[in-house]
């Protein structure tokens, strides 16, 4: 019977033991030590400001356009009796060259004719002149001292001869024309877009043979903003003056995909449209590109009409500016400047020209001054960073109270000591260490 209150009190005895230890381990526990955190440094990448020429390059888009574009029509009718396999669809040829012949059996008929009545008409001439000169002898002859009248003298006669040959000389020379006008030949050296006519087709005057370009060269119109225009020297044209030799022709390099490769091409500005684009507001400028179809080697392909190219216009150069990543540019139009004293500063400034990646500044700046170009969302006047100037980390200083062995090992200098301050001897590499066997060294 005595077993069981023993069960009942062993285990409230322990819990209250354990209470009593947990209790005191609390009031005898040691305050813990306050300590402010180290400051917060944070390092930043950075780079010393020098003057320097800036090239300013004008980045637009356009479509490349032959200079001359034409349909090829005849003058006269006819079968179409021969093509020269130049005429084709991409077929190359020069100024003069022959392209296509049309039927001239019925324009030679018609040269042999005109020529027979020339030749009729001046026959007629001569016998009219002969009469004349007769009627002007009868008269001196028998007249009666008056002035004769011009019909007494066959005059209107003659007239009528000398017109009736020069209208047949006229219809002999339309003759030959046509018959010319059968050999179909290029105007211009150039390259045929699309053929609409072959062999054996009938065509009449205004019937479409071929749609033909010019290949000398080719132009690309370049839209420019208006705020790009004060760098760069357009050659104006302006009425009444004809075109300077002097004029400067701003230079332009294109830029296309000719299947998986990126390919350039140099031309130059030529001119400046004369009117402002009215959807958009932007001014129009020619880029010419000079022999576009030139073998230029494997690696080079021609530029093609109607092929989309961005262009790169050089306009002027910038002289003693500023240039910096445009990552260093904050949203309100500051920079940052680490003083002297690794300390940022905040400094607004103007921006002289914008590129995707770099800003040019001409005036707030001072050569020699540091800039950070990391960008850092808050940057407060004063705040102490840690910057990398253009490459080179800066020398770092140990804490206070460190001894100067430490220190000077973090600047990368030993802790031989110094004159007057002798480092403290330490254990070399050969002292034994109680406890631990000594081990052999090479």
């Amino acid at each position: 019977m005595m077993k069981h209150p023993l069960r009942l009190l062993l285990p409230v005895a322990v819990l209250g033991v354990a209470a009593l230890i947990v209790w005191w381990m609390l009031a005898t526990r040691p305050e813990a030590e306050l300590r402010q955190p180290p400051p917060s440094i944070q390092a930043v990448d950075a780079s010393r400001l020098v003057r320097t020429n800036y090239q300013v390059i004008l980045r637009s888009q356009g479509i490349v356009q032959p200079r001359t574009l034409s349909t090829l029509k005849p003058e006269v009718s006819g079968r179409v009796m021969r093509v020269e396999p130049a005429f084709r669809e991409g077929g190359f040829f020069e100024q003069g060259d022959l392209l296509l012949t049309i039927d001239t059996n019925d324009y030679q008929t018609a040269v042999v004719v005109a020529d027979a009545t020339l030749k009729l008409r001046e026959s007629e001439l001569e016998m009219e002149k002969a009469q004349h000169e007769q009627a002007v002898e009868n008269w001196r002859l028998l007249g009666d001292g008056t002035d004769p009248s011009p019909l007494t003298l066959r005059e209107p006669q003659l007239a009528e001869a000398r017109a009736a040959v020069a209208s047949a000389r006229a219809r002999l020379e339309q003759a030959q024309r046509d018959l010319q006008r059968t050999q179909i030949r290029a105007p211009f050296a150039g390259r045929i877009k699309r053929k609409s006519v072959d062999v054996g087709q009938v065509v009449s005057p205004g019937n479409e043979l071929a749609t033909i370009f010019a290949i000398d060269f080719v132009e690309v119109r370049v839209p420019l903003r208006n705020e790009q225009l004060d760098f760069i020297r357009l050659p104006e044209e302006y009425r009444g003056e004809a075109a300077d030799g002097a004029t400067v022709h701003p230079r332009v390099v294109l830029h296309g995909r000719y299947g998986t490769r990126d390919v350039t091409w140099e031309g130059r500005i030529v001119r400046a449209e004369g009117a402002y684009d009215e959807r958009t507001r932007e001014l129009f400028v020619v880029a010419q590109v000079d022999d576009p179809y030139a073998h230029r080697g494997a690696d080079h392909p021609p530029l093609k009409v109607g092929q989309f190219v961005s262009a790169e216009v050089y306009g002027e150069e910038l002289k003693d500016v500023f240039v910096l990543p445009r990552t260093a540019l904050r949203d309100n139009g500051e920079v940052l400047i680490v003083s002297p004293k690794n300390e940022i500063q905040r400094r607004q400034v103007a921006v002289l020209w914008r590129d995707p990646d770099r800003i040019v500044i001409a005036d707030g700046l001072k050569p020699g001054e540091v800039l950070c170009v990391t960008p850092l969302i808050f940057a407060a006047d004063g705040a102490e960073v840690s910057p990398t100037i253009d490459g080179v980390a800066p020398v770092r200083k140990g804490p206070p109270g460190m001894s100067g062995g430490a220190g000077l090992a973090r600047e990368g200098k030993s802790s031989a000591g110094t004159p007057g301050n002798p480092a403290r001897p330490g254990p070399g590499p050969e002292a034994a260490v109680p406890g631990r066997p000594e081990t052999a060294t090479n």
